[in-house]
């Protein structure tokens, strides 16, 4: 059974990881988020899981306002052609729904089957600020105890920089 945004609170209080939360109105968007993340400090996340065709899983944290252009993102982080990955697939491997991805959800990823990309601007930011599983909420973490989060998880990540895709 997949995490809930109150499991991953109770994993950040067992890792001794302090964090603070931002409760708002649901946001699907980098867009609809804009005026709330305009009040929260840090580097605010934009989420892509994708996959290529021969079926390897991405999931992608970026800056919210980098600009990446999906026809050559496979070139920079050496995959095949990515499409996004469906719903099913968000659901069976990262345990949330669209509109909710985030770099959260590896915790769900118990098989590692996902790979994680992060984005060099968004990796540079102290707070990371990302959906806790749901997008009614935001939650903001130190880019060391990210570190922490994710060695738990088992997930290592690729910090690329992207600028060059522009």
């Amino acid at each position: 059974m997949a995490m809930t945004s109150d499991d991953l609170f109770r994993l950040f209080e067992t890792l001794d990881i302090p964090v603070r939360t931002y409760q708002h109105e649901p946001t699907f968007t980098v867009e609809e988020g804009r005026e709330l993340k305009a009040t929260m400090p840090g580097g605010h996340s934009k989420n892509l899981f994708m996959k290529d065709k021969a079926g390897q899983l991405v999931l992608i944290s970026a800056e919210a306002h980098t600009k990446l252009k999906l026809n050559r993102l496979h070139n920079v982080i050496g995959t095949g052609r990515l499409s996004f990955a469906s719903p099913e697939l968000m659901v069976e491997h990262l345990g949330v729904q669209p509109g909710s991805v985030t770099a959260f959800a590896l915790a769900n990823d118990t098989g590692h089957h996902v790979r994680f990309i992060l984005e060099k601007t968004l990796s540079d930011s102290d707070p990371m600020n990302f959906h806790p599983l749901r997008n009614d909420m935001t939650t903001a973490i130190s880019r060391a105890d990210f570190d922490r989060f994710l060695a738990h998880t088992g997930h290592s990540c690729d910090v690329v920089d992207f600028s060059g895709l522009g």
